[in-house]
């Protein structure tokens, strides 16, 4: 089964914090928190269309300059999606530059920024290029509580933790993943095209097995044939982010609901255990309690990050707590 986006880090986990989603089909990505992103080529960032910024700490948001530059001069927008006063703070950021050259004929670049309270996208702006990015207030996309954003093939479900200040967190749900038996579609003589999008579409919304799918003007098939024979079925991916929370039972509840069952956890591991004043006082995770969450979160895989510069000298324990705490209690009094 190939998933629709491939996750990463983008930097390691000593530096900012950030997940690079690479869709596989598509030029096109997103990102989780907007930090140092260096690491990432002009081309990689202008494929970037939506920004899902946890809080706006510096080391969250410190890449946005970069970004935004890049995309000055092309035609599509991009949407960044942040917390409370988020909008206020990019009016803020984009009013620190001069744009004087800007004009009629200007590329229309629009930038659009958004507001998530933890249940519902409550406030949008956008700013256009040709405006010399002046502020136009427009109204907020209305999605289900719970989602950030939502598409024909994905939703963004996020919610926000206690860090002292709201930070979100999210995870990205595939819908269901329809792919085709191309050496079955062969043998009933049928022709790949833009006809299998359609079928596959249908899958989704859960048509009857009769209903008719047209192939071409002279040829139409029915849906349960295809479905039953040619097309394969499975739940889509889920990938779920988690940075700057408090360690507490209330973020620990959210958290678990967010990323129940997920297929890959990206999850703040900033402090060891014997460590966790410290990590109460800044509001962070320890790595046993990250390793402990996936574990009973039911991920199938977790990859710890945010990683506390205290370790530098020994870079691997935090990654082995983590790691330590995420195997089945069994499983540690076997290998102890």
């Amino acid at each position: 089964m190939s998933w629709l986006v491939q996750p990463r880090l983008v930097n390691d986990p000593f530096s900012d914090p950030g997940v690079y989603l690479d869709f596989r089909y598509g030029r096109r990505a997103i990102l989780f928190d907007l930090g140092d992103v260096s690491l990432l080529s002009s081309r990689e960032l202008l494929r970037v269309s939506h920004v899902f910024v946890s809080h706006t700490h510096v080391d969250h948001i410190a890449g946005f300059d970069r970004l935004f530059r890049l995309c000055l001069h092309r035609a599509s927008p991009l949407i960044l999606i942040g917390a409370p006063s988020f909008v206020d703070q990019i009016e803020h950021r984009i009013r620190s530059f001069t744009w004087n050259l800007l004009d009629e004929n200007s590329v229309d670049f629009c930038l659009r920024a958004m507001e998530y309270d933890g249940f519902r996208l409550t406030k949008a702006a956008e700013f256009h290029a040709r405006e010399a990015f002046a502020r136009r207030n427009v109204p907020a996309p209305e999605f289900p509580e719970g989602i950030a954003w939502t598409e024909a093939d994905f939703r963004i479900q996020a919610v926000a933790l206690d860090h002292g200040i709201p930070s979100l967190a999210f995870a990205l749900k595939e819908v269901m993943q329809v792919n085709v038996w191309r050496g079955v579609l062969m043998e009933m003589g049928l022709p790949p095209g833009p006809w299998l999008n359609e079928a596959k579409r249908a899958v989704r919304l859960g048509l009857a097995d009769d209903h008719p799918i047209m192939i071409s003007d002279k040829e139409t098939i029915r849906l349960g044939e295809l479905k039953h024979r040619a097309l394969r079925v499975a739940p889509g991916q889920v990938v779920a982010y988690i940075t700057d929370a408090s360690p507490h039972a209330a973020n620990r509840a959210k958290i678990l609901q967010l990323a129940d069952k997920a297929d890959q956890l990206f999850i703040e591991a900033v402090f060891l255990e014997k460590d966790r004043h410290l990590a109460e006082a800044s509001h962070h995770l320890t790595a046993w309690e990250a390793g402990d969450i996936a574990r009973q979160a039911g991920v199938r895989y977790v990859t710890p990050f945010h990683h506390s510069a205290r370790y530098l000298s020994e870079p691997d324990v935090l990654r082995e707590e983590t790691f330590e705490s995420f195997r089945p209690s069994e499983t540690r009094s076997l290998i102890a």
